[in-house]
C-alpha cells in the first residue's frame, strides 16, 4: 500500500454581493495510504480518450474533515487535482474515490486573482 501526502480542497459557499454566491476554495493538507490505483480511457466524441482514474485514497481524517467531507471537491495527486467523486466515512478515516481531472477553482488560482 502506497503512501500519501497531499492537499485536499474544500468549497464554501460565500456571498460576495447581495444575493451574488461564489464558491470561496481551501486547501487542507492530509496524510494517507493509497489502498487502489487504477486508470480507464473513456471514450468521447473528442479526438483523444479522456484518461480518468478510480483510485481511492484513504486519508486519516481530523475533525474539520469529519464535519466538511461533503464540502471536499477535489486532491492533489501525481502533479495533478483529481475530483472527488465519492467520500465514505470509516471513522478515524475518510476514503476519497477520484475521478477525472479537476478543472474548476482552486486555492492557488484564487490567490493569482
Amino acid at each position: 500500500m502506497a503512501k500519501f501526502y497531499g492537499p485536499v480542497g474544500y468549497a464554501e459557499t460565500v456571498e460576495t454581493a447581495p444575493g451574488v454566491y461564489v464558491e470561496k476554495i481551501t486547501e487542507r493538507m492530509y496524510f494517507g495510504n493509497l489502498t487502489r490505483n487504477t486508470r480507464r480511457l473513456q471514450s468521447s466524441e473528442t479526438l483523444n480518450d479522456d484518461i480518468n482514474v478510480a483510485n481511492e485514497i484513504s486519508i486519516v481524517a481530523d475533525p474539520f474533515a469529519n464535519q466538511n467531507f461533503h464540502r471536499m471537491r477535489y486532491v492533489g495527486f501525481m502533479g495533478a487535482n483529481w475530483k472527488i467523486s465519492n467520500v465514505e466515512v470509516h471513522y478515524p478515516r475518510l476514503i476519497l474515490t477520484i475521478g477525472g481531472v479537476y478543472n474548476g477553482e482552486t486555492a492557488s488560482s484564487e490567490d493569482a486573482i
